[in-house]
């Protein structure tokens, strides 16, 4: 690991069954590319025998429950430790992992009211201004500013995928654009192209509660039900209609699902950006996109994850 922790940091500890490390391992690599650190006793005196070839071992070590896993993820004092909980929270329900969730030393529910320190009104591009709505003091500075109130939906802008779709969407947004969003967690990236002067945006998201938060923080940005609307539902199963501007921000898989479909609800000459990918993937959505009759427009980084725009090919 490059940083060297200290208090400042935040722990995440993630209590899972040891059959489920592996991908429970891989989702929260996703959020952490730089590292993390799992517990996993289950094969205890085998291991510790073919390491050291010593079968004395601390009696805490013995007593641990062979059942379960620990995943420790540190989140940098600069990152939102929520963000990267309701990323981790949502990627576990969805394949249907059992799980715990600490931070540092204080269960989730105890700890989201104090998560806002960690959150505060960010400059985004060229023409936005995130402003979490309970922070009073910013300078918009002719931006336009997007008010949003999180909760425990995934998508403040400060994880570095969501921040560079809000950069890419400034490329692609106009005053003709209508926007589908998959897996649209806060409603962010559909708020931003409406403040941006998109015609409407439809979300779309597994997780009723993201639905409900998306919903009112359109609200909060004064955008009624003609201009932005949201579902719950998985991937397109909701969509009907073609929009000239879809964006996926969710993780390479999903996307790599959904590559199969997206064409149908892509107007021809409309644009089709994905975030969430993990660079070490890059190559397997690659080739998703070229089996799928796509052309990659462009390709943006950010800190080990990547958003792609695309077009019909």
């Amino acid at each position: 690991m490059e940083n060297t922790l200290n208090e400042n940091w935040t722990e995440i500890s993630i209590t899972i069954d040891t059959k489920d490390i592996d991908t429970a391992g891989s989702i929260a690599n996703m959020v952490v590319p730089y590292g993390i650190y799992i517990e996993d006793y289950s094969n205890l005196e085998g291991e510790v025998m073919e390491i050291a070839h010593i079968d004395l071992i601390d009696e805490k070590l013995l007593q641990a429950d062979r059942t379960k896993g620990i995943i420790h993820v540190y989140v940098n004092p600069h990152e939102n430790p929520l963000e990267a909980v309701s990323f981790i929270k949502e990627r576990l329900d969805n394949e249907n992992i059992k799980h715990d969730i600490k931070i540092a030393d204080c269960a989730t529910e105890d700890w989201v009211n104090n998560w806002k320190q960690y959150f505060h009104p960010m400059p985004i591009g060229e023409k936005l201004l995130i402003r979490p709505t309970w922070e009073d003091e910013y300078d918009a500075g002719g931006r336009k500013v997007l008010h949003i109130e999180p909760g425990l939906a995934f998508g403040t802008g400060s994880h570095p995928t969501t921040k560079l779709c809000l950069e890419t969407l400034e490329k692609y947004i106009d005053e003709n654009s209508t926007v589908l969003d998959i897996g649209c967690g806060s409603g962010i990236l559909s708020i931003a192209a409406l403040l941006l002067g998109a015609k409407n945006a439809f979300g779309v998201d597994i997780d009723s509660l993201a639905v409900k938060t998306a919903m009112a923080n359109a609200a909060e940005n004064n955008l009624d039900n003609s201009r932005f609307t949201a579902v719950q539902g998985n991937l397109s199963d909701k969509v009907t209609g073609k929009y000239n501007v879809i964006v996926a921000n969710i993780v390479a898989d999903i996307i790599i699902e959904f590559n199969k479909s997206v064409g149908q609800y892509l107007e021809d000459g409309g644009v089709y950006i994905t975030g969430g990918i993990i660079d070490t993937r890059e190559d397997e959505v690659l080739y998703s996109f070229s089996q799928n009759g796509f052309e990659v427009l462009q390709r943006f980084e950010e800190k080990g994850w990547l958003v792609f725009v695309v077009k019909k090919a």
